[in-house]
């Protein structure tokens, strides 16, 4: 079996690892970056964020890897939500003053789109940069959206990067809105219907 094929739930032995293959995935991400343009405060943060904004996909068995965790995909299952209470704290401590109420509308945006009623929510996907174009955020992709197939329930993301739009676009999700405040890059809402 190939490495792109083989997507597996995360257990706690691999937490550590999907984590840093999303940190990694993130380190050129358009509003990552602009959150956390220092180095070394991205990488002392972005952990954190990825707990906080996906890590309650450990606990329910829907956080995914490929071989090696090459690369790793939090998806939250429908009611589960991100830690709000973690993310406003990190960002309260983490973000430049200069950038922090373009934030809070970033954040009420993302609110405002997502969705109400039942759907499955991928907060993070990410690759490891020495892996990209091996068809690896596909399998990831393929593997989860099967089940939400097989529940005939919707999914929804906020792409970060317009690189990756393509990539949601070929497994059927549809931009339904733009977020952006000041300076921040373009966050876009993203939704695949139920099948």
């Amino acid at each position: 079996m190939s490495a792109v094929s083989e997507v597996k739930s995360a257990n706690a032995n691999v937490r550590a690892s999907a984590i840093s293959t999303i940190v990694l995935g993130f380190a050129a991400d358009p509003m990552a970056r602009w959150a956390w343009p220092d180095s070394s405060q991205y990488l002392r943060t972005m952990p954190r964020v990825v707990n906080a904004f996906g890590g309650r996909a450990f606990e329910h068995g829907t956080a995914y890897v490929t071989q090696g965790a090459r690369a790793a995909a939090l998806w939250l299952p429908p009611g589960v939500e991100p830690d709000e209470a973690e993310m406003s704290a990190i960002m309260e401590e983490s973000v430049r003053r200069e950038i922090s109420e373009d934030i809070s509308t970033v954040m009420k945006g993302m609110a405002e789109h997502h969705p109400v009623g039942l759907h499955w929510y991928l907060p993070l996907i990410a690759t490891d940069p020495i892996w990209f174009g091996q068809g690896l955020g596909t399998s990831l992709m393929k593997h989860a959206l099967r089940r939400c197939d097989e529940e005939g329930i919707p999914a929804y993301l906020e792409s970060s990067n317009p690189r990756n739009r393509s990539l949601y676009e070929r497994h059927g999700f549809k931009i339904t809105g733009r977020i952006q405040s000041g300076s921040s890059p373009v966050l876009t809402p993203m939704l695949r219907p139920a099948s």
